[in-house]
């Protein structure tokens, strides 16, 4: 018999085709680990409004509501949300399976058969850790593809340990080597490619944008490898009990979750979105021209420009002082003055700033 077909049999010997739907879990929760969850979504509730109303009044303000300035508010309020829906689920007492344990233990805390898993767990998290990634790898200003590839493969360890977590026998550690692995692939890409980016960024405002990155990433990093211990004591070996299981969980996801909040936003306190690439135009948002310039369109037909800005099409840039729209050799500009030497609607210099005509210099000519 070949060792394909000695794999397939002990494969389906192992995973019989049978289902087992329990009438209750014998290891769950106490009221002990429902009042830890109830505090947890009450504090993630409260630190997503808190985000929101930090990026809406106090940035926002300070940068005219532009989005750019605000988006890392804006996402990590959108974690904490998802967060406090799913810790509202756990502490009802919802969004859980009862699985048959691969480890039997004789400890009264985990003596029993079935095990409540809390599926609702992973669905937060399938959610909420590809936006803490895109919090982490925009900061280093990564190009889109390589943000895309990194959230695919946490998406990948997320629902390998949801599988994981559900299968009964010991294929389930299988599929916590597939987590384990595109763990360490996210690693790669947050501690080695997300830092040379980071560190080749030359902010305008000397801001050391690589060391403010490392210590956003350094941050997610280290505790995002304390997850598959918690992982291991409770769904994989059923070691620990449910209540402490709540406690290791809810502790890493407030540290991971709003404590990562705010030291990103700390990380953030200086740089400049658009040393990262990042620029969001709003409906009321002025558009960037090639030169880097952003103006609104009136601006650019009238020659209010900044100092960066293209000549405007009536301005007094021509040789000589002619202006583009047929001003006279004469000195005025062009619109709408005369030959007599009257100002017109007045000239603008290069960098933006009014002046008046002068029809003085006209009179001078002869």
């Amino acid at each position: 018999m070949s060792s394909d077909q000695l794999v397939g049999r002990d494969a389906l010997s192992t995973n019989p085709n049978e289902f087992h739907y329990p009438a209750m879990s014998n290891i769950n929760i106490t009221s002990h680990g429902s009042n830890l969850y109830w505090a947890v979504s009450t504090f993630m509730g409260l630190s997503a409004i808190l985000f929101l109303a930090h990026g809406h009044f106090v940035v926002g303000r300070k940068h005219a509501g532009r989005l750019q300035y605000m988006i890392f508010h804006y996402i990590t309020a959108a974690i904490c949300f998802v967060a406090c829906i799913a810790y509202f689920t756990m502490a009802s007492n919802l969004g859980y399976a009862a699985i048959q344990v691969e480890f039997q233990r004789n400890d009264p805390v985990v003596r029993g058969l079935y095990r409540e898993i809390f599926y609702v767990r992973y669905i937060d998290w399938v959610i909420t850790t590809p936006l803490l990634l895109l919090d982490v790898l925009l900061t280093a200003g990564l190009p889109w593809p390589t943000i895309l590839i990194t959230v695919l493969v946490d998406e990948i360890m997320i629902v390998t340990g949801l599988v994981g977590a559900l299968v009964t026998s010991q294929y389930k550690w299988g599929y916590f080597v597939f987590a384990m692995v595109s763990l360490f692939f996210i690693l790669y890409q947050v501690s080695y490619v997300g830092q040379k980016h980071a560190s080749g960024i030359n902010a305008r405002n000397n801001t050391d944008i690589g060391r403010s990155y490392m210590l956003a990433a350094g941050w997610t990093m280290a505790l995002w490898f304390l997850y598959p211990i918690a992982w291991g004591l409770s769904e994989g070996g059923n070691v620990i009990s449910p209540d402490s299981e709540a406690i290791f969980y809810s502790v890493l996801d407030v540290l991971a979750k709003p404590g990562f909040g705010l030291v990103l936003l700390f990380a953030h306190r200086n740089i400049e979105p658009a040393d990262l690439g990042i620029f969001i135009r709003d409906y009321n948002t002025p558009p960037y021209y090639n030169d880097g310039s952003r103006r609104r369109k009136e601006e650019h037909s009238n020659g209010l420009d900044g100092a960066n800005d293209e000549p405007a099409d009536n301005g007094v840039h021509g040789n000589n002082g002619q202006s583009s729209n047929g001003a006279h050799n004469n000195g005025h500009a062009g619109n709408g003055v005369q030959n007599n030497g009257h100002p017109g609607n007045g000239a603008l210099p290069a960098n933006g700033a009014s002046r008046p005509a002068n029809g003085a210099q006209g009179m001078a000519q002869p």
